[in-house]
This record gives C-alpha cells, sequence and structure tokens, in this order.
C-alpha cells in the first residue's frame, strides 16, 4: 500500500506544479513565477521570440499571458516610443510582471492588465505586434481567439505565437507537430505568410509568425 500511495501523491504534486503554471495562484505561484523569470532557457525562449518581431520604437504590441514579464521588459526597452499592453489572467502574474516593470508602468509605457484572452480589452488605437509565449495551450477556443486578435491588429501588423512543448518525453518531433498545429490554427483565423523559426533548445522552441491575409492581399503580395 505504501508503495503504491508514493507514485500517487508524485502525480498529484506534479499534476498540481502542471496547473500553476497554466495559472498561477498563491504562495506556489509565486515560486512559479520565480522559476519562469530566472531560468536561462524561459528568458532565451522569451527574449528569442520578441527578436523576431522586429519590434520598432513607436510600436504598440500587446503581450497575452506575459507571465512575470520577461517579455514586457524587452518590449519596452524596444518601443519606448510607442506603447506596451499585456493581459494575463493570474493576479499574481500580474504583480510580478508589474514590479519587473515598475518604471515602465509608472511612466505609462507598459499597461499590464489583469484579463482573459476570451476577454479582451478595448484599445484605442490598432496594434502593430501581438506576442504570445506558451500561452496558446491554454485558450480556450484558440481559433476564435486568433480572429479576435488579429481584428486588433492594424496594416501590416504582426502575431508570434511561440511554443516550446514542455509535456514529458517531448522532442523535436513534438515541437515540429506543435509549429504544424499553429500554423493551421493561423490560417483557419485568417491569417496568412505565416514562416516558422526554431531555437534549438531542449525540446526546441518554435515560434510561427503570420500577418492578416486580407491585408497581405491588399497589399498586392501572395
Amino acid at each position: 500500500m505504501t508503495s503504491t500511495a508514493a507514485p500517487n501523491l508524485q502525480q498529484r504534486v506534479l499534476r498540481g506544479l502542471v496547473r500553476q503554471f497554466g495559472h498561477p495562484r498563491g504562495w506556489p505561484g509565486r515560486l512559479v513565477g520565480g522559476v519562469m523569470a530566472h531560468r536561462s532557457s524561459n528568458r532565451r525562449r522569451n527574449l528569442w521570440a520578441v527578436s523576431l518581431l522586429d519590434v520598432q520604437a513607436a510600436d504598440r504590441v500587446l503581450e497575452v499571458g506575459f507571465g512575470p514579464g520577461v517579455a514586457i521588459n524587452e518590449l519596452a526597452r524596444l518601443a519606448h516610443h510607442g506603447a506596451v499592453y499585456g493581459i494575463d489572467h493570474s493576479d499574481v502574474m500580474v504583480r510580478q510582471a508589474t514590479r519587473r516593470n515598475r518604471a515602465a508602468v509608472r511612466s505609462g509605457l507598459v499597461d499590464l492588465r489583469l484579463g482573459s484572452v476570451d476577454d479582451l480589452p478595448a484599445f484605442a488605437e490598432p496594434l502593430d505586434k501581438i506576442l504570445a509565449v506558451n500561452s496558446l495551450g491554454f485558450w480556450p477556443e484558440p481559433r476564435a481567439r486568433l480572429k479576435e486578435l488579429r481584428g486588433l491588429l492594424g496594416p501590416g501588423g504582426q502575431i508570434a505565437i511561440a511554443s516550446q512543448p514542455r509535456c514529458p518525453g517531448a522532442t523535436r518531433e513534438s515541437s515540429e507537430r506543435a509549429a504544424g498545429e499553429i500554423e493551421a490554427l493561423l490560417e483557419e483565423a485568417g491569417f496568412s505568410h505565416t514562416q516558422v523559426e526554431t531555437l534549438d533548445l531542449d525540446p526546441p522552441v518554435v515560434c510561427v509568425l503570420a500577418t492578416d491575409a486580407e491585408e497581405w492581399k491588399r497589399a498586392g503580395r501572395r
């Protein structure tokens, strides 16, 4: 009985940790946020994803699921004459990210909100870039959410969806499957000109970039 109880306990602990990464809460959530902020692979993944968007000084950028605010910090450094928005459904992450970006929040450059991707806030002007890193898998009806996000982009706007599979036994093939699934969702949501980039971690990180299909056609491109 004891030998059976130990694995069951381990499984419950593991499931609890996985849930915390999806929606950090309470003191375990604070610990998870610390891990996400300081683990070198997490930082590399976030900074790399930001670099793919080629953010300009006056850009208006939204990150969906900003976690402890590592990518927000880099976005604020790049879009220093624009605006950086973030939504996250964890109040623990909102607090951590706000502390990490205290000066930019105070200046009005960064606006971090508690909220969900299925209840997006209104923005006064169209966005230039949208970023999501390892959060798409937690979205309800991701295809519908992507359509809504597409509607927030202005002409020439771009979205980047990054994913590093974290399931046990994840491999390069897991990452390639994730990229294919993200590409399909983006195309079904009305995006086009998808481009897949890969960061060679273990397992690899994939990032799919795309633009609005209608805007792409109006610009005379195929």
